[in-house]
């Protein structure tokens, strides 16, 4: 089968999750992605989380952002762990890395070092604050970057410390999958240029362009967005959640006034039609749909919703989330074959009609394909069983 990113070679330095997210993104729809991982013991700063285990096996299976990769294990510091990464550099496309500013330059794997070799790589940094700019060396982590990004300001209630969110918004999304689209923008370019370049990707700034709607707004109006006092973030009845009789929650989003209106008739309040926009009636419409909501179960509430033009649906815990229909049906749960049985991971979002992506194999262990690479470059057994004597590969 044909795969959109077939031929595409990546090199991965990568460590904690946006790096690693974006190789996925890529592996899944057909790049060769090499973990070039380091060895273990070599560096505590540098080693990241994937550490070997006696339960490395199930922990690789489990592993979705490993998927469909290979693994060598480099001492990028010594001077020969160096020759071998700038031999893979000749024949690769792109290099992702997610060190702080400066650590590829002191290792000798940036960029202006990396083209001299290969002019077409394309080099990805993902980094907290990106490059440059007063925060750029500063250390962080996702709720750091949605902080500076503006999205942690204006969620939560009024009155109330922000809601943190899972570490999706700058990891994931301002991070790995801004990332992963970048690198393909740039693998165009080069079709027409001929020439790699260098994509630094702050993920404080994927924060922001998240929220271009947002701060559009706020230009346009001069009023900033606070928590709990928009249309988006709970300032309204009827775009919200609500808890029901079995203790979970439910979302309405009734934007548009036919959907209001069918919200109403549902709930019985024909007294509110018309008033989608009387600010001043909220607080008694607040009280009545917490009552309303309250007599039946979310599941209730959805199978008489989804028979209406309603903009609805239950608050999925995880749990529910990956047993819920539409989700299974979207391919969004999955089972992947692995050395310890099938594992479940999720699906792969991108539904391509030609070609498709799909999970080729599970998490490998660090190094487990370091002898086959440095076999393909020309390394015989016994220079590899002495560079690993050294300390070199692992």
């Amino acid at each position: 089968m044909v795969m959109a990113l077939d031929g595409v070679k990546v090199l991965d330095l990568s460590r904690l999750a946006p790096g690693p997210h974006c190789s996925m993104l890529l592996a899944d729809f057909g790049a060769d992605v090499l973990l070039v991982e380091a060895v273990p013991g070599s560096s505590e700063k540098l080693g990241g989380s994937r550490a070997l285990s006696d339960n490395a096996q199930r922990a690789a299976a489990y592993n979705a952002l490993g998927r469909g990769k290979r693994s060598m294990a480099l001492n990028l510091k010594d001077e020969a762990a160096r020759a071998i990464f700038y031999e893979l550099v000749k024949s690769a496309d792109v290099v992702i890395e997610g060190f702080r500013p400066g650590v590829v330059k002191r290792l000798g794997v940036d960029y202006d070092t990396l083209a001299r070799i290969n002019p077409r790589i394309v080099c990805c940094s993902v980094s907290g604050f990106g490059q440059t700019g007063p925060y750029s060396n500063l250390v962080g982590h996702d709720i750091n970057y949605i902080s500076v990004g503006g999205a942690l300001g204006v969620t939560g209630r009024p009155g109330s410390a922000p809601a943190i969110p899972v570490n999706i918004i700058a990891d994931f999304a301002g991070g790995g999958l801004t990332a992963a689209f970048a690198i393909c923008v740039a693998l165009l370019a080069r079709e027409k240029t001929g020439r790699g370049q260098n994509v630094d990707v702050g993920m404080s700034d994927g924060v922001m362009s998240l929220m271009t709607m947002a701060f559009g707004m706020y230009f346009s109006t001069g009023v900033p967005v606070r928590p709990g006092d928009s249309m988006l973030n709970g300032a309204v009845p009827w775009y919200n959640t609500y808890q029901c009789s079995d203790g979970r929650w439910f979302s309405i989003g009734s934007i548009e006034p036919h959907f209001y209106e069918a919200l109403m008739r549902v709930l019985g309040l024909d007294e509110y039609l018309g008033r989608q926009y009387e600010s001043s009636a909220y607080p008694e419409m607040f009280a009545k749909y917490r009552a309303i909501f309250a007599t039946r179960t979310a599941d209730e509430w959805m199978e008489l919703m989804s028979q209406y033009d309603i903009c609805a649906a239950p608050v999925l815990e995880m749990e529910n989330a990956v047993s819920n229909p539409h989700n299974l049906a979207r391919q969004m749960v999955i089972e992947v074959d692995s050395p310890v049985g099938k594992v479940k991971q999720i699906g792969i979002a991108p539904k391509l009609s030609d070609t498709p992506g799909r999970v080729r194999a599970t998490s490998p262990l660090i190094g487990q394909n370091t002898d086959e690479v440095l076999a393909g470059l020309g390394y015989d057994a016994a220079r590899i069983a002495d560079l690993r004597a050294k300390g070199v590969v692992g």
